[in-house]
């Protein structure tokens, strides 16, 4: 019987022989010219994305947000090229959300910043307030120009219709613990007790400021030597706006008062004084009646002028204010100045503030002028004027008159 024939690995067919011998073909290999193609097209595609970011980068530096353009703030310089250059990029894209406040509603809200506070807490604070919407973009423009570290504890007034940029400066700046007191031109020592009583965040009393600036009141060393002994500060109590610390007492403002008054009432103007005949106790006096009988800033040498003019010729000053001054309070119409004077009101007040009933000057200021009044009266005009009236246009001017005759004739119909 023919038996199963079995064939040995060197009689296998060729094809079969060719087929188990095949090899499996090796990658191939690039060329020099090929390599330096691809590493030419990796480079360019990396220049070109570089470039892109570059010119965003400068496009918002130089066109960026108008707070850091105009302050020519700074780029964060601890920031590498990549985050920089990311960071530019963020900038640009939101550039007009940067530059767009939140609202339009201008009104002042109190915001606090507490010591150690990172600049996420003080976004989430902002948004909780309203002031803000995006508070990643608050803390990347913080980030982008170094801000974060800048922030200072401390108080703030901010609104909604503030920017970005604008809150972040002003958050660099912290507000003092601080109160302010406004003394406007023209008050009477009673009106800024008023004022302060009507603050409630000033830590002394009304009554407080008219102890210490009433007479007997200490003198602050800068006022020695020009008040006479035992009268009141009316007259030096200097208009301006003062600052505070929240513990302040009232000695303190008077302090501050003082010395303001000292360094506006220059050396010259001191040495000036002595060209008038009168001292400088008696020319803040008459400035005090200067500054309440102008309202436009030009005729305060003229009024000034006339009232020398009478004072020169023994003539009573006929100062409307002085007699308001001696009436006080209204309190029909809560003023201290009683603005409607009639006939019997100048010889039915009897004080010697009252300038229609006695020659010469006052005892005293009648008011706390500011510094135009007061060098009104060192550097009078030179007329030869006697009397004023108001105009009858309405203007707040006067019609000057250097005789009883043409001062009628200034009465208005």
């Amino acid at each position: 019987m023919q038996g199963v024939r079995t064939m040995s690995r060197e009689n296998r067919s060729p094809r079969l022989q060719a087929r188990t011998n095949r090899v499996k073909p090796s990658p191939k290999r690039l060329n020099g010219v090929q390599i330096a193609s691809r590493i030419f097209l990796v480079a360019v595609v990396i220049s070109l994305l570089g470039l892109a970011i570059g010119l965003v980068y400068r496009a918002f530096n130089i066109h960026g947000d108008s707070a850091s353009v105009a302050l020519n703030l700074p780029v964060n310089q601890s920031l590498n090229p990549l985050e920089a250059a990311a960071l530019s990029a963020y900038m640009g894209v939101n550039r007009d959300q940067l530059n767009k406040p939140k609202s339009d509603d201008p009104t002042l809200i109190k915001f606090e910043v507490q010591a150690g506070e990172t600049a996420g807490s003080i976004a989430d604070g902002l948004v909780a307030q309203g002031l803000i919407e995006n508070p990643e973009l608050f803390r990347n423009y913080l980030r982008y120009y170094g801000l974060d570290r800048q922030l200072e504890a401390g108080s703030y007034q901010l609104s909604a219709s503030m920017t970005i940029p604008q809150i972040a400066l002003t958050l660099t700046e912290a507000i003092p613990n601080e109160i302010t007191v406004r003394v406007t031109e023209g008050w009477r020592r009673e009106q800024i007790a008023e004022s302060i009583a009507h603050q409630v965040e000033i830590p002394f009393s009304s009554n407080d400021f008219l102890a210490a600036t009433g007479a007997g009141a200490p003198v602050p060393p800068e006022l020695a030597a020009i008040i006479p002994p035992n009268t009141s500060l009316e007259g030096f109590l200097f208009p301006d706006t003062y600052r505070l610390a929240t513990d302040a007492t009232a000695a303190d403002l008077v302090s501050k008062m003082a010395r303001n008054f000292d360094g506006k009432v220059t050396s010259q103007m001191r040495t000036d004084v002595a060209n008038t005949g009168f001292t400088l106790y008696q020319l803040i006096t008459l400035a005090s009646i200067v500054e309440r009988e102008a309202a436009v800033a030009e005729e305060r040498p003229i009024i000034a002028s006339v009232y020398f003019n009478r004072l020169r010729q023994g003539l009573k000053l006929e100062a409307d204010p002085t007699v308001q001054y001696a009436m006080g309070y209204q309190s029909a119409t809560g003023q201290w100045w009683n603005l409607n004077l009639n006939q019997s009101d100048y010889i039915s007040v009897d004080s010697p503030y009252n300038t229609y009933l006695y020659i010469g000057l006052p005892p005293g200021p009648i008011a706390n002028p500011g510094l135009d009044s007061i060098r009104a009266v060192i550097y009078p005009a030179q007329t030869n004027y006697l009397f004023f009236r108001a105009a009858c246009d309405g203007s707040a001017k006067h019609r000057f008159a250097a005789t009883y005759e043409e001062h009628l004739s200034n009465e208005c119909p």
